[in-house]
This record gives C-alpha cells, sequence and structure tokens, in this order.
C-alpha cells in the first residue's frame, strides 16, 4: 500500500510504527481518507461498539488492514439502509438476521431534532446533532437525517403549524454549526479551495451548506460565499484564490440569459447544483455537454459524487 505518513511526519513516529506503515498497515487518517469515516467516528466504533478493533502499537497507535477497510465498507452499507450503527455488528456475519422494521432509530432522532427546533432550544438541538455525528460519518449523516429534516421542515413551514422564526433559527443554527467546522477544516489544510457561491434569492441556503459541509470533510478546502456574485466578477474570484472548481448553488430558478456572462473566463471546471437543475433540466443539460467542464447535481449528495468521481476533491 502506498498511503502512508510523508516524511517530516514520519519522522517524530515510533520505529515500530513506521515498520508496520512500512509492511502495509494503515494509520487511522488514512483509513478516515479512504473511508469517508472520520478518525472521531472510527474510534467510537470501536470503542461503544467493538465494530472495527485495529492494531496497536506498543505506544497505543491504531492500525489497520485491508480486511479492517473492507469492513468499514460493509457497516457503510447497512448504514446506508438505515440501520442503526448499534446493530450492525451481528449483522456484519449474519445477514440474513437483518429486520428492516427493527433496526432503525433515524425516526426518532429525527423527531427530536424537529422538537428541539420548534421550541427554539439550540442546546437541545446541538446536543442531538453532535451525538448523531460522532457516530456516523457525513454522508449517512447527510442522506438519512439531515436531508429528511429539511424535508419536514419544508412541508411543516408550508402548512399552519410552522413560523418564520422556526425557519431564522435552524437556518442561522446550521450556518454557524458547519460555518465553524469548515473555518477548522480550511485552517488544516493548504491546497486549493473550491469556491461554493449562493446563487439562490433565499437567504442561509441550507443546501447550500450542507454541500460545503460534505466537501469539507473530504479534506477538501472550501469558501463560501452566501450571496450572488456579480456575473463579471466570479472569474475574477476565482483566479484570485486560485479555486479547484466552483459550485454554483440554487434551490430556486436561475436567469439563464446571464450564465455566460456569469462562467465566461472561469479557468477551472464548474458544477450547477440544487433543485435549479431539474427546473432548468433540459437548457442546463444542453449547457453541460456543450462545455466539458460543466457537470450539474441536483442535491448536496450528488454534487458531492460528482466531484468524487471527478477529482475535484
Amino acid at each position: 500500500m502506498n498511503a502512508t505518513p510523508d516524511t517530516s511526519a514520519r519522522e517524530d513516529l515510533g520505529a515500530d510504527f513506521k515498520k508496520a506503515l512500512d509492511d502495509g498497515w494503515l494509520p487511522i487518517r488514512e483509513v478516515a481518507r479512504q473511508t469517508g469515516v472520520n478518525a472521531v467516528t472510527l474510534r467510537a466504533w470501536e470503542r461503544r461498539y467493538g465494530l472495527v478493533v485495529p492494531q496497536r502499537t506498543p505506544k497505543g497507535h491504531r492500525l489497520y488492514s485491508a480486511e479492517h477497510v473492507q469492513r468499514i465498507r460493509a457497516i457503510l452499507t447497512w448504514l446506508d439502509r438505515g440501520v442503526a450503527v448499534s446493530q450492525v455488528k451481528p449483522l456484519l456475519d449474519t445477514p440474513q438476521a437483518f429486520n428492516e422494521t427493527a433496526t432503525s432509530d433515524w425516526q426518532p432522532q429525527l423527531q427530536n431534532l424537529l422538537t428541539a427546533i420548534t421550541q427554539l432550544n439550540e442546546r437541545s438541538l446541538d446536543d442531538g446533532f453532535n451525538q448523531a455525528m460522532a457516530l456516523y460519518p457525513p454522508r449517512t449523516l447527510c442522506e438519512q437525517l439531515l436531508m429528511p429534516l429539511l424535508a419536514a421542515l419544508e412541508q411543516r413551514w408550508q402548512g399552519q403549524f410552522g413560523s418564520e422564526m422556526e425557519r431564522v433559527f435552524f437556518y442561522s443554527w446550521l450556518r454557524s454549526k458547519f460555518g465553524a467546522r469548515i473555518y477548522h477544516n480550511n485552517r488544516q489544510l493548504r491546497t486549493a479551495p473550491l469556491l461554493l457561491v449562493n446563487q439562490s434569492d433565499l437567504a442561509l441556503e441550507p443546501r447550500l451548506w450542507l454541500c460545503a459541509w460534505l466537501i469539507s470533510g473530504s479534506d477538501c478546502p472550501v469558501q463560501v460565499f452566501d450571496w450572488p456574485v456579480p456575473p463579471a466578477e466570479l472569474a475574477m474570484a476565482a483566479e484570485h484564490m486560485r479555486a479547484r472548481g466552483v459550485l454554483l448553488y440554487s434551490s430556486k430558478a436561475l436567469n439563464l440569459a446571464q450564465l455566460p456572462k456569469l462562467l465566461g473566463g472561469v479557468g477551472c471546471p464548474t458544477m450547477i447544483a440544487g433543485a435549479t437543475v431539474r427546473i432548468h433540466h433540459a437548457e442546463l443539460s444542453g449547457k453541460a455537454c456543450d462545455h466539458t467542464d460543466l457537470s450539474l447535481a441536483e442535491d448536496p449528495l450528488s454534487a458531492h459524487q460528482g466531484l468524487l468521481q471527478c477529482g475535484l476533491i
């Protein structure tokens, strides 16, 4: 295996650890990079549930084998089916024991977050999210909890039960929460950022921030502009930042007449994402065919996957 810490980092490691890496064992940060499951979650799976128990050096460094990585991917498969992490272990050896009606705890978590939001209870909302984030990787958490939560809130707010205060409270919390995590991740990274721009007229576009959080969790620096950039200035912003790519996110209809001016001169790959892709499907699909550096995605999960597949993150 060729993914090991760089030379300068290895100089500070013990001889046993360096020999293990040379023998093909993987450190926790490399396993996190390969699987998308961060180190905090891997430790929680080990400590709480014994799901993946790595080898240890005499100094306590965790070491993972290819079989461990394969086991982590099997765990992710079960999580993607909605199985609670606390119920995954027996399924790894006896998949036939899966009972779809008895294995998901996402609905109680969703209800707890909804209750915290309707009560404007920031501490309860924060605690519930932190507990889930410690046990699940970002993609699973986004797919199984956060996107269903957004859908439930939007349905509530369209009816007679919600309030604008709930929306302001939740969107402000979401931006603050993810903004802090993105800032912290950016400080640890020195590579070119991905520029995300809110092209919607919706303040605090929540799925833009979900997208930014997923990208940041893939060890990619992220710069978020939370309101539209003037069409003539996007290329300049991307050039000044030396951006590896630009993602335009909108949940609303776009002014397609402005797209040529907006995208003109942008010297890096570009993605348009959000519900606007469904709204303008035919027109945007045609533009994507005409421009090899333009791709489309309808939601944060497909945007993240598309960026991974094209090597931008």
